[in-house]
């Protein structure tokens, strides 16, 4: 019984999460913004750092591009996997109350493949380049949010993306570590 009140008040706690970032929805420009980090948080932010990196690392880059590669291949096996496992709808299709602020790219929430990758990639390149940590860091939390924002996700499914995130990138870290591999 204990563990069932539990479960309610986190459930409960998630949603009240969803419902606060997305009463944000209904300021137009702030829906904007978050809309467009979504859709940056895709890849095209990513893919542009990637590219930085290249020129600022040079041809000795590629070793570090492949460990990049497997880390978001992982997360993504990660990801759907469990998204098919758990099934959980995205909150605006349980809620009336939560508007959709963008189209989901599939159809479950759990966990969130952009909060997992954002993090992933963030944890990574900044182990191989610190100096663009600046600019990763609050894209990632912004990414994150944005998430929650749009409708898309719960606070857990969210948090639960970080983690694995964080997990996949100190697997690709100390795999490349152990290889003795420098990233």
């Amino acid at each position: 019984m204990k563990l069932k009140n539990a479960k309610i008040k986190i459930l409960d706690l998630d949603l009240k999460g969803c419902l606060y970032f997305n009463d944000f929805l209904h300021y137009q420009r702030i829906a904007l913004f978050f809309r467009w980090v979504s859709r940056l948080g895709n890849g095209i932010f990513w893919y542009v750092l990637l590219m930085i990196a290249y020129v600022m690392q040079g041809w000795a880059y590629w070793r570090q591009m492949v460990f990049i590669v497997l880390g978001c291949s992982v997360g993504t096996l990660i990801y759907k996997w469990l998204k098919q496992h758990t099934t959980r709808p995205r909150p605006y299709q349980v809620h009336q109350v939560i508007m959709r602020g963008e189209h989901p790219l599939d159809y479950f929430s759990f966990p969130s493949g952009h909060t997992l990758h954002a993090v992933m990639l963030s944890v990574v390149l900044g182990y191989i380049m610190p100096s663009l940590l600046w600019l990763m860091l609050p894209f990632t939390v912004l990414v994150a949010l944005s998430r929650m924002v749009l409708g898309l996700h719960y606070p857990s499914d969210v948090l639960v993306g970080a983690l694995i995130g964080a997990s996949v990138a100190g697997l690709v870290i100390l795999s490349a570590n152990y290889l003795q591999i420098s990233l």
